[in-house]
């Protein structure tokens, strides 16, 4: 980013010409972008393979709209290019494949004449195909329509500076959404194995030192679950007040002063357990839930993760649940150690997925926010 400099367009006096340079730029760019048609700039192609070309044997990758479905023998591309989905679900998805590979007949492909495949990529990721689309029943875009579309492109060494940005920029994104995924994977095995399941009374995988079945415990034995309040005649202050979608305002009073707790939706999300800090208040769409002694909070937020709500919404409109519904739910618990044990182990796993999905999120903004300023 240090290359890049601030360059504001200024006002034409002529309100029919438009701006043609973006708020943002490399060093040792000023020339004014050119304004070109889709059509101009690159050419498209068709494909009428579908899976039934896969070949196990085959030399190339064949793709779809969410990548690699397997290979082919059958060759449609030499060079990088561009699919863009034109017939059915996800239609105007874009996505950038690999030389030497083929693409499924639901994409149409671009292939740029003299432009930069990965500036003319970003390019793709920011424009709107939708009002392009047609058809009631199957939607649908055709190349004949937007290939009229107007985009403003700087020079070729501009596009390459742009395009190796917003490639690393994916790369990037693509790194921390392969360990978000892979922690997130982690921890659904962990789960797995590290609870009992099948009608057993002890876990597949244990910590060393620990062993006994784990014993049958209604909820109503572990945790006292309490009803959130309107916190609208509170005033204002530093303590948060939380809803089924998370943190909302502060104020001046708390529910839970010293007393951590886990909160569960009563009405609306139910699904979406977390984990509140005291001190909080809860509004009452949201239960709050604390552990009784010799109750490990990060272990009973882990059963609660486990738990399939959905099943247990008591109403046939707006998701519901009760503090019945919850009391009477039956689970294994282990000793007290063990579930300090567990809580532990689990807690530190959600703040790596957490710091990961907090990454991702950041390099996702950063992408939008220079997609906004580095195009015209």
């Amino acid at each position: 980013m240090s290359d890049i400099k601030n360059m504001v367009c200024g006002e034409e006096s002529n309100m029919s010409k438009k701006c043609v340079k973006p708020q943002i730029r490399f060093v040792g760019f000023d020339e004014d972008w050119e304004r070109r048609k889709i059509r101009e700039i690159c050419k498209y192609y068709s494909s009428n393979l579908s899976v039934s070309d896969i070949d196990v044997d085959g030399k190339y990758q064949l793709y779809d709209v969410n990548g690699v479905i397997g290979k082919t023998n059958k060759l449609l591309q030499k060079e990088e290019y561009i699919t863009i989905v034109k017939d059915g679900s996800g239609v105007g998805r874009v996505r950038k494949n690999l030389a030497y590979s083929s693409f499924i007949g639901t994409m149409g492909a671009i292939v740029p004449n003299d432009s930069e495949i990965n500036y003319l990529f970003a390019e793709f990721q920011r424009k709107d195909f939708s009002k392009h689309i047609n058809g009631a029943t199957i939607p649908h875009i055709y190349f004949s329509n937007y290939g009229e579309d107007i985009l403003c492109i700087p020079n070729v060494k501009e596009q390459q500076k742009i395009g190796v940005y917003f490639c690393n920029l994916d790369k990037l994104i693509t790194l921390h959404q392969s360990k978000y995924d892979k922690l997130v994977n982690i921890k659904k095995s962990m789960l797995e194995k590290m609870f009992p399941k099948n009608g057993s009374n002890v876990p597949e995988i244990r910590f060393k030192g620990f062993s006994g079945d784990w014993e049958w415990r209604k909820l109503e034995d572990l945790i006292d679950v309490y009803s959130g309040r309107d916190y609208k005649h509170l005033s204002e202050g530093d303590i948060p007040v939380y809803g089924t979608g998370g943190y909302m305002l502060s104020v001046s009073e708390a529910l839970s002063y010293d007393k951590d707790a886990i909160g569960i939706g009563r009405k609306g999300t139910i699904d979406k357990p977390y984990i509140l800090n005291a001190p909080f208040w809860t509004v009452d769409t949201l239960f709050y839930a604390i552990p009784r002694e010799k109750v490990d909070l990060n272990f009973i937020f882990d059963i609660f993760q486990n738990i399939d709500w959905k099943k247990k919404d008591e109403s046939t409109s707006v998701p519901s649940l009760s503090k019945t519904t919850i009391n009477n739910i039956d689970i294994l618990v282990p000793k007290y150690g063990e579930q300090q044990a567990l809580g532990q182990l689990f807690y530190g796993i959600d703040k790596l997925i957490t710091l990961h999905q907090y990454k991702l999120e950041k390099l996702k903004n950063i992408k939008k926010a220079c997609m906004e300023k580095m195009f015209v």
